[in-house]
């Protein structure tokens, strides 16, 4: 199966912070403040679930979370969370999959996109965007690269992550694709940006438009 870390998920976070010590968890966590009291989230390819714990150091009750993972292991270790006063569902399923019953407050996709290939990034995308309400926020990191701006040290590590986890996991990606234009063609407003471990990694709050409302003349 794609994208999918069974095999890894015991030691996936030590993997993480051995390469980029703290880096990828500072980036979602600075990102928390923004999710509003009492929303409705849906949190795409969430891994070990640490997150869950974050966010309840936030909010400790009145968060409604479907948690999307694809790995069954990644989905066993993220219910022995300590969520609180937090509701979570559970959905194990690849999120091209994902039957959603409703429309949500806040995304996150944190280290998502980087797994999927050109094409399937555009679907995955159209989907989730379709899931947020309008004037609703998107927590986005990922890893960042361009060739204008980036260094070889971040190209050599990029295609090292590649190589690696297209062995492990079938990731089907096989570069990194900038996704910044998606959240441009769809008038995104960039609430927040910041950047980690040597600009390696991008983190971004998005807010979606507010939907307009006509206004009748008489």
């Amino acid at each position: 199966m794609k994208n999918n870390y069974d095999s890894i998920a015991d030691y996936y976070d030590v993997l993480s912070r051995m390469v980029f010590f703290r880096a990828q968890v500072k980036a979602q966590i600075q990102q928390l403040s923004a999710v509003p009291a009492n929303s409705t989230i849906l949190i795409a390819g969430g891994g070990t679930g640490w997150i869950l714990e974050e966010l309840a150091k936030v909010h400790s009750s009145g968060l409604k979370i479907t948690y999307v993972e694809i790995s069954s292991k990644m989905l066993e270790r993220s219910k022995k969370r300590a969520v609180k006063g937090n509701r979570v569902e559970f959905v194990h399923a690849a999120m091209e999959d994902f039957k959603p019953s409703g429309f949500y407050d806040v995304l996150i996709t944190a280290f998502f996109f980087d797994n999927f290939s050109a094409d399937n990034i555009r679907l995955i995308f159209n989907q989730l965007n379709a899931l947020l309400k309008p004037g609703g926020i998107w927590l986005f990191a990922d890893f960042y690269y361009t060739e204008q701006s980036g260094k070889r040290w971040q190209l050599l590590l990029l295609k090292s992550m590649y190589l690696f986890f297209s062995k492990i996991s079938s990731v089907e990606a096989k570069t990194l694709i900038n996704t910044e234009h998606f959240f441009e063609e769809q008038a995104y407003a960039v609430l927040k940006t910041d950047f980690y471990y040597g600009s390696f990694i991008k983190a971004i709050i998005y807010r979606k438009p507010a939907e307009i409302i006509p206004v009748l003349l008489g």
